[in-house]
């Protein structure tokens, strides 16, 4: 194990910014005991590593944030939920000039919402999952890509 991952796990926040992709996927197995999510960032697995490393320290949320976070998420999913259409609507519209941000395997991705479509780097697409297969070449539910869907 190399010094920067060594002082990371005893728990020096600083040094998760030193750590390379492997390092972090080897901290993350120590941490969580499993394999990090497939496509994550190497900035996501740094801050969620270092957001454990200070939970460790000090204690993480209050008893009363912990109740306000489980207060809000109920009524979000359903234990028993079998289709999408037992889940609650979002009541998120996207209105014409928002901004859409994403992270990207060390890039940031902007876009912009349209009367019709959307538009990125200059160029118009139909919807946010036609983004999402350019930015990251496979499938994915846009909505989900861009943090918009709760499921």
């Amino acid at each position: 194990m190399n010094s920067a991952l060594s002082s990371v796990i005893g728990g020096d926040v600083a040094a998760f910014e030193s750590l390379g992709r492997d390092e972090c996927i080897e901290a993350w197995r120590k941490q969580f005991g499993r394999e990090p999510p497939k496509y994550v960032s190497v900035q996501f697995m740094r801050r969620a590593l270092a957001y454990e490393v200070q939970v460790k320290a000090q204690g993480g949320h209050s008893p009363a944030v912990r109740r306000a976070l489980q207060k809000s998420l109920k009524g979000v999913r359903r234990p028993n939920c079998k289709t999408r259409s037992d889940l609650p609507a979002s009541s998120l519209t996207l209105r014409p000039g928002a901004h859409l941000v994403r992270e990207w395997n060390g890039r940031h991705y902007q876009v912009e919402v349209l009367e019709e479509g959307f538009q990125m780097d200059g160029k118009r697409y139909r919807s946010l999952s036609a983004i999402a297969r350019k930015i990251t070449g496979a499938h994915w539910s846009g909505p989900r890509f861009f943090g918009l869907d709760a499921s």
